[in-house]
């Protein structure tokens, strides 16, 4: 089965009540949605989105079992098989050897971490917004390893390669994406 939105955020938050995790989720399901469409995935942009809100479903209540618990939550209730290996292959090298193999695993994995990044940046700006980032300031923290040191430029960098982008074109098109997205997760 695959869920609809209502269903995928319902199942989001019976795993998830800390708002920062929820934000996220909603953060990266806005970014994929985009890069769907960017990318030819028009048709397959709820899919996408599907798959960015549902990417971290056991990492607030199991995050030593991250990406492995995952797997057993959303087969237990039906969800595609597509949707488990897609949420878990963004462990891949972390937590699981299920390696992203499709071009939506491969922005998932990209993206996961530098959106928290991008993110962070964005927050200690005068605007409090992605709406007048620039690649500039986010590679002037990215260099910055104290800066969101949660978030992995190691898993950037590898998620860059697999795309076969520098790491400034993921950059720039990250922060296109959450510019796109920014309404929609500002008020969850």
């Amino acid at each position: 089965m695959i869920p609809t939105r209502d269903e995928a955020l319902s199942l989001l938050k019976e795993f998830n009540s800390e708002p920062f995790h929820i934000r996220h989720a909603v953060t990266v399901e806005g970014t994929m949605r985009y890069f769907a469409r960017e990318l030819g995935y028009a048709n397959e942009e709820d899919f996408w989105g599907i798959v960015g809100l549902l990417h971290d479903l056991d990492f607030e209540q199991f995050p030593e079992q991250h990406c492995i618990r995952e797997q057993e939550l959303l087969r237990e209730r039906g969800i595609d098989e597509r949707i488990v290996h897609a949420t878990a292959s963004h462990g891949y090298a972390l937590t699981v050897d299920i390696k992203p193999e499709h071009e939506m695993e491969k922005v998932l994995y990209a993206v996961d971490e530098l959106t928290g990044l991008i993110g962070a940046v964005a927050i200690m700006r005068p605007s409090r917004s992605v709406s007048d980032l620039e690649l500039k300031s986010v590679k002037k923290k990215y260099k910055n390893l104290n800066f969101a040191a949660g978030c992995s430029r190691d898993v950037i960098e590898r998620g860059a390669d697999m795309l076969g982008w520098t790491l400034d074109d993921l950059i720039t098109k990250t922060i296109l994406a959450m510019r796109s997205c920014e309404k929609v997760y500002e008020n969850i």
